[in-house]
């Protein structure tokens, strides 16, 4: 009676397996390339996705018993864009990846054209080179002998976890749920389907589109021969960040988390309502019941925390792996006035800014790597306290994700936003949600209620320290954000 959840990240793909205690009982991961063939972009090979994903998924099937599983969720990143021919299954270019800045000038032209207001009227977004629709456009005009086959029916366009299902049966199923929809710029929010406007201003055939299906029940169904042997139903769908909210149990309106991924996300559940942000924050679908109810949020979206990390070790290689950065950091009281601002991919919420570039500043001949991974975990809680600043008031933040284990980091969050900090005992709740979702589909769980249960505090982190302090760390740190606006112009 357990689930297998796949959790298809920005670089790497994460396999558990999910007791019905709501444990994690194995796990199985293998990362993959990112490829930047210009500044400011970003792209996947689909195909490495795939391998990834059978590769974690057979690592996790030596550790339990196959016999066992009862059913599939799948989590991804959204906002990622896969073409696909429909008969071979093969990809004709690589994914163009969700941190891709290309279509930036795309994003202008449209905003010049006065089609921001009625887009984000739709779609609850903005006119960014984050989400989907404009970087169909910028295919559409710079391949257009690729485009020709989108048009003509023969390639498929969908995100992660529409390629994955299509893989995973042999071709059978080309589907979504809403939560990954919602990101595409092609979704009415409102009415809960694609839309024919949206689709016409884009220049998107909704003929290459997914299937809608339901974020939990069974809607597809495994092939054997071309999944590690197993014949099982999927039975839950959700971007990933939807997913950590629901792997969170916050089910009921006003519940929030932050996960900690490759950005960082803070989602609010606002209920069946869809909830207008003036202030920088989207409004997008959180998931939908079988029973066709819509349940929505509004997000704060941040492009870069633990991809700072990454490029700390990656890039610059000053550090050997992310769990060293907290040992780093704590070797020194402070950033010495170092502040890292990480627009390594521009800006997101709430400043949207895609011309928004990285910047280290305050760097004096004292400055040592200590200070650097510091002012780099400091960024992030600073990043968060920008979005919350924009949010109605909570009483604590749920934290999740892998930068969560960082104990620095969580106290540093805590007295940044002068609230409690709590963190789970699983920590990654994108895979949970995904678990927990096909698990509600298939009988695992009975109810929300019962999944309820299953969630247990590891530890509460109470802030400490003046407010003063706090906020004239913040105050410099805003400062810094004034100056890398603008950079890529």
């Amino acid at each position: 009676m357990s689930v297998l959840a796949i959790d298809a990240g920005t670089t790497g793909v994460t396999a558990v397996v999910v007791s019905p205690q709501g444990q994690i009982v194995a796990k199985g991961y293998q990362e993959f390339a990112q490829h930047f063939p210009r500044p400011g972009w970003v792209e996947h090979a689909p195909e490495e996705i795939w391998q990834a994903t059978l590769e974690a998924t057979k690592e996790v099937l030596t550790k339990v018993d196959a016999a066992e599983l009862t059913a599939i969720g799948i989590t991804n990143q959204r906002e990622t864009i896969v073409l696909w021919d429909r008969e071979t299954l093969g990809s004709p270019r690589r994914a163009i990846v969700w941190q891709d800045r290309r279509t930036a000038d795309i994003c202008t032209r449209l905003r010049d054209a006065g089609h921001e207001d009625r887009v984000s009227e739709l779609t609850g977004l903005r006119l960014d080179p984050y989400f989907s629709g404009t970087k169909l456009m910028w295919l559409a005009e710079h391949e257009p002998h690729t485009w020709a086959l989108v048009q003509s029916g023969r390639y498929a366009v969908g995100t992660v976890d529409s390629y994955l299902i299509a893989r995973m049966t042999r071709g059978t199923w080309h589907v979504t749920d809403v939560s990954n929809a919602s990101r595409t710029l092609l979704f009415d929010l409102e009415a809960g389907d694609w839309s024919d406007e949206l689709c016409q201003l884009f220049g998107v055939p909704r003929d290459a589109l997914p299937d809608l299906v339901p974020s939990w029940g069974e809607v597809a169904a495994t092939e054997p021969s071309v999944f590690m042997g197993l014949s099982l139903p999927i039975a839950g769908i959700a971007g990933d960040q939807q997913s950590a909210l629901f792997g969170q149990t916050c089910f009921d309106e006003g519940d929030s988390k932050c996960t900690y991924g490759t950005g960082s996300f803070i989602l609010a559940n606002t209920g069946t309502t869809v909830q207008r942000s003036e202030a920088g924050l989207l409004s997008t679908a959180a998931w939908r019941s079988p029973d066709g109810v819509l349940t929505y949020a509004n997000e704060g979206a941040i492009f870069v925390t633990g991809a700072a990390v990454q490029w700390l070790r990656d890039g610059l290689q000053i550090v050997g792996n992310a769990a060293e950065t907290a040992a780093v950091a704590a070797s020194v009281p402070d950033t010495d006035g170092v502040v890292f601002v990480p627009a390594l991919t521009g800006l997101g919420a709430p400043h949207w800014d895609p011309h928004a570039r990285g910047m280290i500043i305050g760097i004096t001949r004292g400055t040592t790597r200590a200070h650097i991974v510091r002012a780099t975990l400091e960024a992030i809680a600073f990043e968060v306290r920008d979005v919350l600043e924009t949010m109605p008031e909570i009483a604590s933040l749920k934290v999740d994700g892998g930068a969560a284990a960082n104990d620095l980091l969580c106290q540093f969050q805590a007295d940044q936003v002068g609230l409690p900090v709590e963190r789970p005992q699983i920590v990654e709740t994108t895979a949970l949600g995904a678990a927990f979702l096909a698990g509600l589909g298939t009988g695992v769980w009975e109810s929300t209620d019962a999944l309820r249960e299953t969630w247990a505090l590891d530890r509460r982190f109470e802030p400490v320290g003046e407010r003063d302090a706090a906020d004239h760390a913040h105050a410099r740190w805003r400062d810094a954000v004034e100056r890398s606006k603008g950079w890529a112009v």
